[in-house]
C-alpha cells in the first residue's frame, strides 16, 4: 500500500488518541491548528470573497461529519489495538473487525465523494485539485514541525 494512503490512517489513528486526551490545552492546540488551516488553504486556493463565503461551512461539516465517523467507528479499533486484544481475536471476530473497518473507510469515501460533488458548484475543478494538494501539504509540514519539536527535546 502506498505511504498516501497510508498517512492519512495513521494521522486519523493519531488524531483519535490525542481526542481520547481532550482537555483545555488540546482543544487550545486544535483551534490554532485549525485557524493555521485555514489561513493556509485560504491562501493556497486563492478563494475570492464569494467562494470563500460558500467553501468554508461546506469544508467545516465536511471535516465535523469526517471526524465523526472516525471517532465513532475508528475508536473501538484503537482501543483494541492499545490494550494488545488482537494476539487473542478469533478468526471470525478478525473477520467482522476487518468488515467493518472497511465499512467505515467506505463511508469515509463516500462523505468525500459528496463533498467534491457539492464543491463543482463553489470553486473550479482546479481549485478543487488544489484543495487536497494544500491538504496535503498542511498535513505534511505539520507533521515537519511536530518532528522538529520532538528532535529539539
Amino acid at each position: 500500500m502506498k505511504i498516501s494512503k497510508i498517512l492519512p490512517l495513521i494521522i486519523a489513528f493519531t488524531s483519535l488518541n490525542v481526542i481520547a486526551q481532550d482537555g483545555p490545552i488540546i482543544r487550545k492546540k486544535k483551534e490554532q491548528i485549525k485557524a493555521l488551516k485555514v489561513a493556509f488553504i485560504t491562501n493556497e486556493l486563492a478563494l475570492t470573497s464569494d467562494e470563500a463565503t460558500k467553501f468554508w461551512p461546506l469544508f467545516n461539516t465536511f471535516e465535523e461529519k469526517q471526524q465523526e465517523i472516525k471517532k465513532q467507528k475508528l475508536k473501538g479499533y484503537l482501543k483494541r489495538v492499545d490494550d494488545g486484544s488482537f494476539d487473542n481475536l478469533s478468526e471470525k471476530e478478525a473477520t467482522t473487525m476487518l468488515a467493518q473497518m472497511e465499512s467505515t473507510e467506505d463511508e469515509l469515501y463516500q462523505l468525500k465523494k459528496k463533498f467534491i460533488s457539492n464543491l463543482k458548484g463553489i470553486i473550479s475543478p482546479i481549485k478543487i485539485l488544489k484543495l487536497k494538494k494544500a491538504e496535503e501539504n498542511f498535513n505534511r509540514k505539520l507533521l515537519q514541525q511536530y518532528r522538529d519539536r520532538k528532535l529539539d527535546k
